[in-house]
């Protein structure tokens, strides 16, 4: 089974940035897509960011230009940058690990962004 431990949420003005992080421990084989998802109050869960093994990234256009995906392979991290923060990014922000046959959820951080 594989552990996934998100952090790095918390409380930041609108404009201001936060750092998440996720790691993935278990058995762990393979690490294939990592992902960022949020589900805003009264929203459905939508996918931010999502980064494959090769590197290869993709974003929601609401946070295209703002946000930044990236990970560490030998550490089985993923990061997401988020700069200039709107109150409309305030949600809990999930991370999904796609290691075969697992696909794993942490539990959440929450993202706040208000004045």
């Amino acid at each position: 089974q594989v552990h996934v431990v998100e952090s790095g949420g918390g409380l930041v003005q609108p404009g201001g940035s936060l750092r998440l992080s996720c790691a993935a421990s278990g058995s762990i084989g393979t690490v294939n897509a990592m992902a960022w998802y949020r589900r805003a109050p009264g929203k459905q869960r939508e996918l931010v960011a999502r980064i494959t093994a090769g590197g290869s990234t993709s974003y929601a256009d609401s946070v295209r230009g703002r946000f930044t995906i990236s990970r560490d392979n030998a550490k089985n991290t993923v990061y997401l940058q988020m700069n200039s923060l709107k109150p409309e990014d305030t949600a809990v922000y999930y991370c999904n690990v796609v290691a075969p046959p697992f696909t794993s959820w942490g539990q959440g951080t929450q993202v706040t962004v208000s004045s």
